[in-house]
């Protein structure tokens, strides 16, 4: 059996994480969803920031916005969500499948509004109306102004990936947003079913501390964080307060394992899948590591409940010096800035498409 069906038949879903319009017309993501099992996708400025960048594909639908007198802002939204809805379409059978468990798509918001409630759970409300797709989360930091926004959204129906989270503490901070949503919900009388996933960073942990610590070490902190994540979760999900809400129709916030591709060339190119292979969770990895996975990738030992020996690995970090706590919060600042980064080098290259285009008309 193929690596891609044992990891399925584990209860574990494969998405992408990554969107261009040139893999929707050329039918690329519909061989991945028929081929390698893909079963959802993931989006973020920075993967936006590429496709804009690298394809003509887009530059109709700019000169036209710009035409229009729109922003660029409001010219990459329009170009977003005309990708992120064909893509929804596309996993809507799989959505409608499973009950609404799987076959979602994401898109952020602005990461200008990292740190800023009230904007966010603005966009993110109007985001969800203009889609008009149900298996579409919104994006939302973890961040500390962003927890508030992501309950609020929850409240009011809007599904939420809760991204830009690096440790177990900004973990369970997110899933705490996120059944207080839910129970709001229940208090209210309103339908529980709200989708949403809690989107931990993985190989981040590998790079910031790479060349500090120990050889031995390399490459095992971010596993060793998911796995100490991974037992949070289940005591969650297996808690009596989340069983309540489950048994009142609300589903599961999935753990979703992100930035799952290696970043270390000495390192295997399927590192973080075999190693993170867990029921009832989601890895959503770039394209080039799904078709390594799908090429040579190997299904490991299911990750322990109990977190196996990533506590002990934690110690040995902390011996060697690095202070976990501190390097979490610091990539989920490092991160937020670096999407932030990619929103302006975005928006300007849609503006600098938009001006050539125009004068080339």
């Amino acid at each position: 059996m193929k690596a891609i069906d044992l990891l399925h038949n584990l209860g574990q879903s494969l998405w992408l994480d990554n969107i261009t319009r040139d893999l929707l017309n050329n039918g690329t993501l519909k061989h991945y969803i028929r081929e390698l099992s893909v079963t959802g996708l993931t989006s973020n400025p920075t993967i936006f920031d590429h496709a804009i960048k690298g394809s003509g594909a887009y530059d109709g639908a700019i000169r036209r916005g710009m035409a229009a007198g729109q922003s660029s802002e409001e010219i990459f939204f329009e170009l977003a969500l005309q990708d992120v809805t064909r893509a929804a379409d596309l996993f809507r059978p799989i959505y409608d499948r499973t009950n609404g468990v799987d076959g979602w798509v994401s898109l952020e918001v602005s990461p200008l509004l990292a740190h800023n409630t009230k904007t966010t759970l603005a966009e993110a409300k109007a985001l969800f109306a203009r889609a008009n797709r149900p298996n579409l989360f919104i994006k939302i930091p973890g961040t500390e102004e962003g927890l508030p926004a992501i309950e609020d959204a929850i409240f009011a129906g809007i599904p939420v990936n809760v991204t830009l989270l690096f440790s177990r503490e900004q973990y369970l901070s997110a899933a705490g947003a996120y059944m207080r949503g839910i129970q709001r919900r229940i208090e209210a009388g309103l339908n529980p079913k709200v989708g949403s996933v809690a989107s931990v960073f993985v190989s981040r942990w590998d790079a910031a501390v790479a060349g500090k610590v120990p050889a031995g070490l390399a490459n095992q902190l971010g596993i060793a964080v998911a796995r100490r994540s991974y037992r949070a979760y289940l005591d969650l999900v297996n808690s009596a307060s989340w069983q309540r809400a489950f048994n009142e129709g609300a589903l599961p916030q999935r753990l979703l394992w992100a930035s799952t591709g290696t970043k270390d060339p000495k390192a295997s190119d399927t590192l973080y899948v075999t190693n993170l292979a867990a029921p009832l969770t989601v890895n959503t990895m770039p394209e080039a590591t799904l078709k390594a996975f799908g090429d040579h990738g190997e299904v490991g030992s299911p990750m322990p409940r109990d977190s196996g020996d990533g506590e002990t690995l934690l110690r040995k970090f902390d011996q060697a010096g690095i202070n976990v706590d501190a390097l979490a919060a610091q990539l989920q600042d490092e991160g937020a800035e670096a999407f932030v980064k990619a929103w302006t080098d975005l928006l300007t290259v849609i503006g600098s498409k938009g001006s050539v285009l125009q004068k080339a008309a």
